[in-house]
């Protein structure tokens, strides 16, 4: 027990744990709160026990290699951290993703947008106790691991994106399959709304629950549906756009409330606007085409140009083994996560290894304005405070 000042004098406060080992802390956050009976005086995040030491295990192996390392950061959205990745080798290389591999490239990460926006809404729905959201959208998520499993062969870590392209030539009838869940989609992101949008229980727990103004979002450096919702209009994809994002017509959706529920409409307005990159995006790619760079002795080419099939294997076993080796020299590059701005600084020595990788995991950023949202709140406001911001540990402790 400690004693603070208040408005009403001196008073007691109790300092308590909430986790890490708790259902509504997404992982294991815990978060050290000092509390003026339900009211949270202070919240100090305290992070670290999910720690794996990606960053510094990619210098240990191949440049290729470490592509499945990036898949386990953000595990909700391995794409996008794969795209991340592999853009910034590809810049260290200098090489020119053929354009069907970079529509491909774009289709699937706004899949993995609606994938992972779609867990974030199910759980944040459960914390705030409205259990059957939960079983709505991963109903719909499972539609989406079914196309990644089918194109790739897995249904969340997949590494399919690779330097210079991607691994496999998707299957046949796989933008069928994508164009039955785009179709139906729509029709389910309305049933979400019914739900939640006017609920009056929902909007209790989240108008006015963790305001983060403009400014303060930007001193912290925070990104995403998060900064969007605090009115600042802030998309790598638009900004900084990469993997041909500049051919698609989007809209970045924002409000200006600040608070969970601008938060929540946010993230709603992004799964329709990545509904329309999907629609444009199989209209771009076309039929036949490579899907790697041609770059011999750093990109395997595809199998139709190799004499055997085991002359493929081998060639690829090679490359992913030995690998090649950059120029020299160091790039930084970013995308837009489901979670804000996630960005890969990459340093070559001229060896087959990075020399070191950095990631700017906007979890981690993010994550640092807890305090100026909790404080002042209740609780159970905290929950609904974690849950707002869409944190995702691995990617946070990395």
């Amino acid at each position: 027990m400690t004693t603070v000042e208040t408005a009403a004098g001196p008073a007691e406060t109790m300092v308590l744990n909430m986790g890490p080992q708790h259902p509504s802390t997404h992982g294991v956050l815990r978060v050290v709160l000092e509390l003026d009976g339900e009211t949270v005086v202070r919240a100090r995040p305290e992070i670290g026990y999910l720690h794996t030491g990606i960053e510094k295990s990619c210098e240990a192996l191949t440049y290729s290699q470490a592509i499945t390392l990036t898949d386990r950061i953000d595990y909700l959205a391995p794409l996008s951290n794969n795209l991340g990745y592999c853009l910034a080798v590809e810049k260290l290389l200098g090489l020119e993703v053929p354009k069907r591999a970079q529509y491909i490239r774009v289709l699937l990460t706004e899949m993995t947008r609606l994938n992972s926006h779609l867990v974030w809404l199910g759980t944040h729905a459960m914390d705030l106790g409205a259990t059957s959201v939960m079983l709505y959208c991963f109903r719909e998520r499972e539609e989406i691991l079914k196309i990644f499993e089918m194109v790739s062969g897995q249904r969340m870590m997949t590494s399919y994106f690779r330097i210079g392209g991607l691994a496999l030539e998707p299957p046949p009838g796989w933008l069928e399959r994508v164009r039955r869940f785009i179709d139906m989609f729509p029709s389910r992101i309305e049933e979400y709304e019914k739900l939640l949008t006017r609920n009056r229980i929902w909007l209790m727990r989240t108008v006015g629950i963790g305001i983060l103004e403009a400014k303060d979002a930007i001193a912290l450096g925070v990104s995403g549906p998060t900064l969007r919702a605090a009115g600042v209009a802030y998309d790598v994809r638009k900004f900084f756009p990469y993997s041909s994002y500049e051919e698609f017509a989007f809209d970045v959706p924002t409000r200006s409330e600040s608070d969970s529920y601008a938060r929540y409409l946010v993230r709603v307005a992004e799964m329709r606007e990545s509904l329309k990159i999907i629609r444009q995006a199989m209209g771009k790619i076309p039929p036949d085409g490579p899907i790697r760079a041609d770059a011999p002795g750093i990109i395997p080419p595809q199998r139709e140009k190799m004499k055997t099939e085991m002359e493929a294997l081998i060639y690829h076993f090679k490359i992913f083994t030995e690998g090649f080796a950059p120029p020299p020299g160091e790039v930084y590059q970013r995308v837009e996560s489901p979670r804000g701005e996630a960005g890969y600084f990459v340093v070559s020595d001229g060896s087959p290894k990075p020399y070191r990788v950095k990631v700017r995991a906007p979890s981690f950023v993010n994550l640092q304005a807890l305090p100026k949202l909790a404080e002042g709140r209740l609780v159970a406001d905290l929950i609904a405070c974690i849950g707002t911001i869409d944190i995702v540990l691995g990617e946070v402790d990395r």
